[in-house]
């Protein structure tokens, strides 16, 4: 997985790597259900016949991918290295700390909430998040990717925050689930795929992958080691205040963090926009003149 994540780095350039991602997000998830529904009429057996065939032709075009003699050879990268790279390490705090808490929020919700609202939150935030992948993926290349990351954290710390003054209304509680998948779906691109090829170089990319992705896995193991009885031990109110407090201290972080993409392509992008709607402008005001 990291070595195909630096190889989509290395074929993209920094400002269309957001929109190429969130295209290719957006892809991959409409693709899904599409294919869930006729595979689940077939047995274990073929199934795991056509998994492993669409695996190992993955993987044959990967090994088969062209290499560029061309370039110049780059020293090697060890872990402990990309590890004291303070850009790194201050959106790695801040994407550890989101996947702890929301995790955390989700052992909390599953146990506390009625079924109907359950399968509500099991429907729309993959949804939001697939939309929202796109529309941050465009945004990205834009405004830059720091600015739509601490948009992400802000929102849903505010959520947390309402859902912990009302935990009983429905109507907040469909906000959460919104936000959450909105934020779900920003925190997808930026810190699965964008971030870590922005801050590495050629030769270090899948290490900075590698480490990256550690948070997005341990969202999914925690909630296996998490007692039923330590989430019973906390109300609705008191552990969404907790949380809404740890993601905005979660920002801090980002606070000192530097832009992943260049101020120069950000700005060039601006004027290239400004000169369009100078000429439709013009163009427009000509044709009031000539009529």
């Amino acid at each position: 997985m990291p070595s195909c994540l630096a190889f989509f780095t290395e074929t993209t350039k920094v400002e269309n790597r957001g929109r190429i991602g969130g295209i290719i997000f957006l892809i991959v998830s409409l693709a899904a259900p599409l294919l869930a529904v006729p595979f689940s009429a077939l047995s274990l057996m073929a199934l795991s016949i056509i998994c492993t065939v669409w695996r190992g032709t993955g993987l044959s075009v990967y090994f088969l991918k062209p290499k560029n003699h061309d370039s110049p050879k780059v020293a090697k990268t060890s872990f402990v290295s990309v590890l004291r790279d303070r850009p790194f390490l201050l959106y790695f705090v801040a994407w550890l700390m989101f996947s702890l808490v929301d995790t955390f929020e989700i052992s909390v919700v599953e146990h506390f909430l009625n079924p109907e609202l359950l399968d509500i939150m099991y429907l729309i935030e993959p949804i939001v998040a697939t939309f929202f992948i796109l529309s941050a993926g465009f945004m990205c290349d834009w405004i830059g990717r720091k600015k739509i990351v601490l948009s992400g954290f802000v929102t849903l710390g505010a959520a947390y925050a309402i859902i912990g003054i009302l935990p009983l209304s429905d109507i907040s509680w469909y906000l959460y689930f919104v936000v959450d998948g909105a934020a779900w779906g920003i925190f997808y691109l930026t810190f699965v795929l964008i971030l870590w090829g922005d801050l590495s170089q050629s030769g270090s990319r899948e290490k900075y992958y590698a480490l990256g992705s550690i948070p997005f896995f341990i969202s999914y193991i925690i909630p296996q080691f998490v007692p039923v009885s330590f989430v019973e031990d906390f109300s609705l109110y008191a552990a969404f205040s907790l949380a809404a407090l740890f993601l905005f201290a979660a920002v801090m972080p980002l606070v000192f963090a530097p832009e992943t993409l260049p101020e120069k392509k950000m700005e060039l992008r601006r004027l290239r926009s400004f000169a369009e709607e100078a000429r439709k402008a013009k163009e427009n005001y000509e044709r009031k003149k000539k009529s």
